[in-house]
Order: C-alpha cells, then sequence, then structure tokens
C-alpha cells in the first residue's frame, strides 16, 4: 500500500510540474547554475593542482636545491661547491649564476635569461637536446663562449634554421652555439625555453656578477633525498655560522605540498563560492513550493475531505521539491561537464573532472531540495480540511 501511495504521489508531483513547465523551469535554474559551477569551478582548480604537481615533479625527484638570499652574506665559493658534491648521498651538484642579457645576431636580437652552470646541469634538471650537444667541463675550464640555447631564443635569433655553428653577439662579444634544448613550455610562471646556458666562468663575465645564487643538487635515489639533506644543511651551517636565515634548502616533497596547499584552498573556496548558488536555488525551490500550497488549498481540502492523511500531503508535495531539484541536478551535472570540456578546449586551462565532485554535487542538489521542501510540505499537510475547502 505504502508503494502504492509512494507512486501515485510521484505520479502527481509530475503531473504539477508539467502543469506549470515554465515555472518549474526558472525554479529548476538556480540548481542548475549552481551544480554547473560546482562542477566547472572544482575541475579548474583540481586541474590547475595537478598541473603544477605535474611541473613540480618534471623539475625531477631527487633534486634538492640550494637557494642563496643574500649573496653578500653568503659568498659560495667553487672550492664549497665541490665540498657539496663530495657528501654521501649526493650524485651531482650544479651552481647556477643567472641574469638577463640582450643577445643580438645582425637585425634579430632578443633581452633572454643567461644561466651560468656546468656540465651536470643537463643532469640533474633533466634537459633534452633537439640539437647538437650540452656543455663539456672543458667549456668551464678553458671559460670557453660556448653556449646552449632555449628552443624560443634559438627560434628568435636563427629563424628556424639550424643554430648549432652559428655565432651571436653579447655585449659586442661572439658566443658559439653548441646546442639547441628541446622546447620544455612554462613551468612554475617561468620559462624554460626563452634562456640562454653558458659556462658558469663564462657567464660569471658576461653578467658582471660572482654570485652564485642557487645550486641545485641531484641525490643519488629518493631514499638518500632527506640524508643528503640534512648533510647540506649541516654542511652550510660550518662554513656560514649564524647565516642560516640568507640560505634555504629545499626538496621537491617541500615545494608540492606548499602549492597544493594552496591549491586545495583555491579549490575549496571556488566550490564553496558555487555551492551558495545552490543555496540560492534551495530558496527558490521554497518559494514556489510555498506559492504552489496556496493555489492548491482547496484541492489538499478536498484530499483530506476524502480520506487523505497528513502523512501522504507531506509525501506528496516533499516529493514535488525532490523532483524538481533531482531534474535541476541532472541538468546541472550534464551542463557543468560540457562547460568543463569547452573551458578546457578553448582557455587551454586543465580540467580535472572528479566522479566524486559531480555525484556529491548532485547529492547536495538532492539534500537542497529536501531541506528546503520540507517546510511547505508541512504546511500543506497541517491544513485544516474545512478551512481548506472554504479557501478561496
Amino acid at each position: 500500500m505504502c508503494g502504492l501511495n509512494l507512486r501515485e504521489s510521484m505520479k502527481m508531483a509530475i503531473r504539477s510540474i508539467k502543469t506549470n513547465k515554465m515555472r518549474a523551469f526558472l525554479t529548476m535554474l538556480g540548481i542548475i547554475i549552481g551544480v554547473a559551477s560546482v562542477i566547472v569551478l572544482v575541475s579548474i582548480g583540481q586541474g590547475s593542482s595537478k598541473s603544477v604537481k605535474d611541473q613540480i615533479n618534471g623539475l625531477g625527484t631527487n633534486l634538492l636545491t640550494v637557494n642563496i638570499t643574500d649573496t653578500e652574506a653568503v659568498v659560495l665559493t667553487d672550492e664549497m661547491v665541490t665540498e657539496l658534491a663530495d657528501l654521501q648521498g649526493v650524485s651531482e651538484v650544479s651552481p647556477v649564476v643567472t641574469g638577463r642579457v640582450y643577445a643580438k645576431n645582425g637585425s634579430e636580437s632578443a633581452q633572454v635569461s643567461m644561466t651560468g652552470t656546468n656540465a651536470a646541469y643537463s643532469s640533474v634538471k633533466d634537459l633534452e637536446l633537439s640539437q647538437g650537444r650540452f656543455l663539456s667541463d672543458l667549456d668551464s675550464e678553458l671559460r670557453l663562449k660556448n653556449v646552449v640555447l632555449g628552443s624560443d631564443t634559438a627560434e628568435t635569433l636563427f629563424g628556424n634554421g639550424k643554430a648549432v655553428g652559428e655565432t651571436f653577439q653579447i655585449g659586442g662579444i661572439s658566443y658559439h652555439v653548441v646546442g639547441v634544448l628541446q622546447s620544455k613550455g612554462t613551468s612554475l610562471g617561468s620559462s624554460g625555453d626563452d634562456v640562454i646556458i653558458a659556462p658558469i666562468s663564462t657567464a660569471k663575465r658576461a653578467l658582471k656578477s660572482m654570485a652564485i645564487g642557487s645550486v641545485y643538487v641531484k641525490a643519488e635515489s629518493e631514499d638518500m633525498l632527506t640524508p643528503a639533506m640534512y648533510r647540506i644543511q649541516g654542511t652550510l651551517t660550518s662554513l656560514f655560522p649564524n647565516q642560516s636565515d640568507n640560505y634555504s634548502v629545499s626538496n621537491q616533497e617541500d615545494l608540492m605540498e606548499t602549492m597544493s596547499s594552496v591549491s586545495d584552498t583555491m579549490t575549496l573556496m571556488l566550490g564553496g563560492i558555487a555551492s551558495i548558488s545552490l543555496l540560492v536555488g534551495g530558496i527558490g525551490i521554497m518559494n514556489i513550493m510555498l506559492v504552489s500550497v496556496s493555489e492548491r488549498t482547496k484541492e489538499i481540502g478536498i484530499r483530506k475531505a476524502i480520506g487523505a492523511d497528513r502523512k501522504s500531503i507531506l509525501q506528496q508535495f516533499l516529493l514535488e521539491a525532490v523532483v524538481l531539484s533531482s531534474m535541476g541536478g541532472l541538468a546541472g551535472v550534464v551542463i557543468g561537464i560540457g562547460l568543463a570540456e569547452l573551458v578546457s578546449a578553448t582557455a587551454g586551462l586543465t580540467i580535472s573532472l572528479s566522479f566524486s565532485i559531480t555525484a556529491l554535487a548532485f547529492l547536495f542538489s538532492l539534500f537542497i531540495g529536501v531541506i528546503f521542501g520540507v517546510f511547505p510540505a508541512n504546511k500543506a499537510s497541517k491544513l485544516n480540511p474545512i478551512q481548506a475547502l472554504r479557501y478561496e
């Protein structure tokens, strides 16, 4: 009997919605926008988080970075760098000097970043070449003006032709191209393609700076990453006592945890903002259901007069609210997935669609329907049948 009542109540709810299609659509609109917004914004947030993690992983899982924040207080020498390289658990070490230079080749010119480093830089940073070779230890020892270009720099200075073997000028001095890197794109806001990589001895002269700003250290394995990090910190402490505020040692895991925390906070905030529209949609459902109760007061009176109890009246109006919210939720899911894919295709953003978030958004729309449908349904169930029959 209960199943029959539920089935009949469902039929009546659907019939009532069909009777006022435009009003039902406008009522569902808030739920549709809310669910679609949650799916799109959370997908963008999760996609951004995944993109950042992939970029960090692309830098190397065994990578440690020593950053010098005050190059006057902490002056790293070649001997100190060699001392770091000799530590247990350390595979390779690559000191880095950076700055901006103005490169010129005939009528073509560009202001690019110059990185002065050693031969180990290619392995430490996991670089790949599209042309030629990378720097060798001999290039640095003999202070040769051999350089490796990023793909964008090579294209700017030499077009789409072969850059290896060609020369260009920095400050009136000629440099010889021995290699061109494969494109790496933008990573963590900086381009790996708009660069000139030179031997560190050569770069120091070109940049007029002897200060080593950072040192990249490759651990022998992931298991040795933490021990190597502690040994490096201990060595730096002994080399530069009372200067710990002027340098830092970090690994990719630390960076990933920080970036993940920021990304997760942003995703949560975006989801929270989108959820507000779901609440607004729920208020819309409650308002329309209250109007529906007023319009159908006489119908309720008749049903009660012929024996309908409070439970069946409550069930009918609650079902109407749930049907409205569920239809809106389903439409919102379809539209949200479509919009997410459209944003990914047109805006070039990384989108990460999550089944759990999609299901949660839909279930939340049902929850909204129940919560905001209870008050109108309860009001309808409490109507006095005699007063309801007299209602005009």
